[in-house]
């Protein structure tokens, strides 16, 4: 009588589990299963007390619950793992298993106890999220490239259409300072002349905030150079740029991440650090391009505090790497100030020669 209240008891407990659950021996026979369990199965309870999976489940999947009852009986420890198997529908269904050691009062292993949850609904959520983010980065990688065109496009336009007709304004602005009588009429002149010439500063600024053509003309090494030179008449930093190998070229793409997270990195730098010195290394690892960026200011603050830091900027540096199939790291360094490091591969895009 009071096995049979134990049974009894069990099986309350194991139907209270929404999930299939059930208890086996030390020969992976079934010592109890749950309603759940035997709603997958399709079959009543006695066609599976006392047998074992091979007597249950088609001989794939018993196959896999035999090893998995002996790894756990073996090693005394909980397994967790996910399966993929048929619903009596017909169609595939994954679950989440969890299997752990049943143990007796002197701590021998007697047997096993597991539970197992669909998850199926879980699985194509997640497969949707990872497809959706696969989409997003595609359309993203679009994206930058259509704006770095445009970018181009504005900058070659700005430069070539609008410089030259200032140019050609400034000319004729000097044929007419040479041949109008008077000072008054020289010294108009001489003043638009000074205006056209701060209209072509500005012009050439403009474009090369657009996208400098230096990087398209003369490549990576080039623009790199321009820009630390850039940056450091423009504020007061002292800005040591090294690179290992500067006779070799890279491809746009290649040549655009690594310029516009380097530019990113000073930017943050100049606006938010503090810093006196930037040491800008770029060196050649395992077909990888490798940009250090490292600087002896105040450090990064944390971002959910603080309105000063430009998280989104280093977002945009992380974007760029990832379209190429690599990686940008930022952190503090022990010392004070910040490292950003970016690695972008090479040789399996042909991206340098």
């Amino acid at each position: 009588m009071k096995s049979l209240d134990l049974r009894q008891q069990q099986r309350a407990l194991l139907d209270n589990i929404p999930d299939m659950a059930w208890l086996k021996d030390r020969e992976c026979h079934y010592l109890a299963v749950n309603t759940a369990y035997l709603r997958v199965l399709g079959v009543a309870e006695e066609e599976v007390l006392g047998r074992t999976p091979r007597e249950v489940w088609s001989p794939e999947i018993a196959e896999v619950y035999l090893r998995s009852d002996q790894a756990v009986l073996r090693s005394g420890r909980r397994r967790r793992y996910e399966e993929t198997r048929p619903s009596p529908d017909g169609g595939l269904r994954c679950f989440e298993t969890i299997k752990s050691p049943i143990r007796d009062e002197n701590g021998r292993i007697v047997g096993t106890v597991g539970i197992s949850r669909d998850i199926s609904e879980r699985k194509a959520a997640e497969d949707e999220l990872v497809a959706s983010r696969a989409e997003l980065r595609a359309l993203s990688h679009y994206l930058q490239k259509v704006r770095e065109e445009e970018r181009k496009r504005i900058a070659r336009e700005l430069h070539d259409e609008l410089g030259q007709t200032l140019t050609a304004m400034k000319m004729d602005l000097g044929w007419l300072r040479e041949h109008l009588p008077g000072q008054q009429y020289g010294a108009r002149t001489e003043r638009l002349i000074g205006l056209v010439d701060r209209s072509v500063a500005d012009l050439r600024r403009i474009a090369s905030d657009l996208r400098p053509l230096i990087l398209d003309e003369l490549g990576l090494v080039s623009a790199m150079h321009w820009l630390v030179d850039k940056v450091a008449a423009h504020s007061d930093l002292d800005i040591d740029l090294t690179f290992d190998r500067e006779d070799l070229t890279y491809d746009a793409e290649t040549s655009t991440a690594a310029f516009r997270i380097v530019q990113e990195a000073l930017t943050n730098v100049v606006r938010h650090s503090g810093a006196r010195t930037v040491t800008i290394s770029a060196y050649h690892a395992q077909e990888r391009l490798h940009i250090e960026i490292l600087d002896d200011g105040r450090g990064l603050p944390p971002v959910a505090t603080s309105r000063r830091f430009d998280r989104h900027g280093l977002l945009g540096m992380d974007e760029r790497a990832r379209m190429l199939g690599g990686t940008v790291s930022v952190g503090n360094v022990p010392d004070g100030g910040v490292r950003v490091c970016a690695i972008l591969p090479l040789a399996s895009r042909g991206a340098v020669s």
